[in-house]
């Protein structure tokens, strides 16, 4: 028999060593190592000592079949997912905990077992009863769905291998299974590795199309190794915020559809509800006529967006003013208050800096920077920016405004909720065309910009104050307060 080998893994990233240390070299992570067994089940002696076979190599040359799909029956979770769930795929979801990761698949899995699929959920985490009282709550508990509380997976695909194939399996959740082929507790990063790979394995040969729940760090990424990401065909992300109601799906890796779709479902009593038009409900709320709020016409996907950026410019006691930002790349902030101060000369350096995407949306485009720049310059000298405007635009470091991709689906989506103007970069003009009915405010540098918002504003602490007619960028300076 082999001898027992002992190492320290990391519960991060998974890398081994010999002995333990308080920091990973690896990722970097403090206290993260934790003593596993290494030594796989069969002794090296009596492993299996076949030839490799032959197997036949093909050309780049050839027609291949599309991918057969599953539709879900939920528009939004097949928009994320390319149309709907491929034979054999795995896919990895995962979210906060109470974020409506159970909820989302409960609904899924019973239209698909009402239309006749045979679907099995496989609980590691609650007991049956548990998931019937959620599908019960969500009026769901007449749906066929075949349920089990089981964590070891040999017993569950010994299960799963009888009778017809299941279309769909849901694996809730991957840090609960364990498998006989390797000694460590569920969860660690050994278990996590080795049943994910085993449930995989089935999926390939089944044609099963498997979903596997996993867990989030502190951070926001998934538990367990980073290989598990690689080894499954499509990681979703399921994010949103506990005082908000509604959720986002977000594709992180998809080797059958986009990457950068976003499903946007809204949680209620009755659970997850489909919101087919997000900018609706992203700007429902919005307060009207407030200095530093400023519409923004994204896209997601092939989706077009509109949302609202919050900024709030406030002058600092501190020695070093405070910049933080929700939804945003906060690297981003600090490109856009650079090029403000030094091609604009707006003076932030004595002013926190708080930036918001209303709604707890995650904006990931540069086609924001227009907008968050007119929300901060509306902020520091109490102008109210018009109610009917969308801004987007990219600001380059030399303060020009780029143009960005899609101008006339960002242009579309504003008319049809109802704005009449829009402030976009000056090369975009012609892209932009006359189909929208809107009128257009073409900008070719941020200092344009800037001196347009300085006209309408007023010195803070003085809100009935006339505004300067013509009033310049260099009233921002230091000595001018």
């Amino acid at each position: 028999m082999a001898k027992n080998t002992l190492s320290f893994v990391c519960q991060n990233c998974g890398a081994a060593y010999n002995r333990w240390q308080g920091k990973c070299d690896a990722c970097g992570e403090w206290n993260t190592l934790a003593e596993e067994d290494t030594t796989g089940s069969v002794p090296v002696s009596i492993r299996s000592k076949r030839k490799g076979r032959t197997f036949a190599l093909e050309s780049l040359a050839g027609k291949s079949p599309d991918a057969p799909r599953l539709s879900s029956g939920m528009t939004e979770l097949d928009r994320v997912t390319g149309g709907g769930f491929v034979r054999g795929s795995v896919l990895l979801v995962g979210g906060d905990p109470g974020i409506g990761k159970s909820t989302l698949l409960t609904q899924a899995t019973s239209m698909l077992a009402r239309a006749g699929h045979r679907i099995v959920y496989i609980s590691g985490e609650e007991a049956v009863a548990q998931v019937r009282l959620r599908a019960e709550r969500l009026g769901l508990s007449d749906a066929p769905v075949q349920l089990a509380a089981e964590t070891s997976v040999e017993d569950i695909i010994s299960t799963l291998s009888e009778g017809a194939v299941p279309r769909l399996i849901v694996i809730d959740s991957i840090q609960t299974m364990w498998t006989d082929t390797v000694e460590s507790a569920p969860g660690t990063v050994t278990q996590v590795r080795a049943s994910a790979q085993a449930l995989i394995r089935f999926a390939k040969k089944t044609g099963a199309a498997i979903i596997l729940v996993g867990h989030v760090t502190k951070d926001g990424q998934i538990a367990g190794p980073r290989v598990v990401e690689h080894m499954v065909d499509a990681v979703l992300s399921f994010e949103g915020e506990g005082s908000q109601q509604f959720r986002i799906l977000r594709a992180v890796k998809n080797r059958f559809g986009p990457t950068d779709e976003i499903g946007v479902f809204e949680m209620t009593g009755l659970g997850l509800r489909e919101v087919t038009n997000p900018s609706e409900l992203f700007l429902s709320e919005r307060d009207l006529g407030t200095p530093g709020t400023a519409v923004f016409a994204g896209i997601e996907g092939t989706r077009p967006v509109l949302v609202e950026l919050q900024a709030l410019v406030a002058p600092t006691s501190l020695g070093t003013p405070r910049r933080a930002v929700v939804g945003w790349d906060p690297s981003r902030l600090s490109m856009v208050l650079a090029v403000l101060e030094a091609h604009c000369g707006v003076k932030l350096s004595g002013h926190d800096v708080y930036l918001n995407v209303a709604g707890g949306l995650r904006i990931h485009e540069p086609a924001a920077d227009l907008a968050a720049a007119a929300a901060l310059v509306s902020s520091l000298v109490n102008a109210q920016l018009p109610t009917d405007a969308v801004y987007f635009g990219e600001i380059s470091l030399s303060g020009v405004v780029r143009p960005v991709a899609q101008t006339p689906a960002r242009l579309k989506e504003a008319a049809k909720l109802g704005f009449s103007r829009a402030v976009l970069p000056e090369s975009a003009r012609g892209e932009a065309g006359g189909d929208a009915g809107l009128a257009l405010n073409a900008v070719g540098s941020l200092t344009t910009l800037v001196a347009e918002i300085a006209a309408r504003g007023s010195r803070r602490g003085d809100a009935n104050a006339p505004a300067e007619k013509n009033a310049t960028p260099a009233r921002f300076r230091r000595g001018e307060g």
